[in-house]
């Protein structure tokens, strides 16, 4: 499920914090803070989508992520490479690749960095 721009500045901080309250969210803002009425509202529509959760104690809510930043990122980034690049990893990285000039070096460290991590999570499962 997509987040807007607005649900994602706060789970971002909750993300962060692990857990939190309204208040403790608004001092993760920097620059220009929302008003503490649109983070509650925006935290009751994550809540209806599965995203939050909270505990209350006393008057105050505790709100705590239920999908993990890596979890979110993942489907987010399959999504964008099926959506832009018809599902092809190597033509995202190809596009990155020239739209940033890498260089034959640097693509060289990335294919190495992508083996190391590779060679490890078959470690893990073996």
């Amino acid at each position: 499920m997509q987040l807007t721009k607005a649900e994602e500045q706060i789970m971002q901080i909750l993300w962060t914090m692990e857990e939190g309250t309204v208040q403790d969210i608004l001092k993760g803002f920097t620059g220009n803070k929302p008003a503490r009425t649109t983070i509650a509202t925006v935290l009751t529509i994550l809540e209806g989508k599965d995203f939050v959760s909270h505990r209350s104690e006393g008057r105050v809510n505790i709100y705590r992520a239920l999908v993990s930043k890596e979890n979110y990122s993942k489907k987010q980034l399959f999504g964008f490479v099926k959506d832009y690049f018809n599902g092809s990893f190597s033509s995202m990285v190809s596009f990155f690749a020239k739209e940033t000039n890498l260089s034959i070096e640097q693509m060289d460290e990335i294919l190495d960095e992508t083996r190391k991590a590779l060679e490890e999570e078959t470690d893990k499962t073996r």
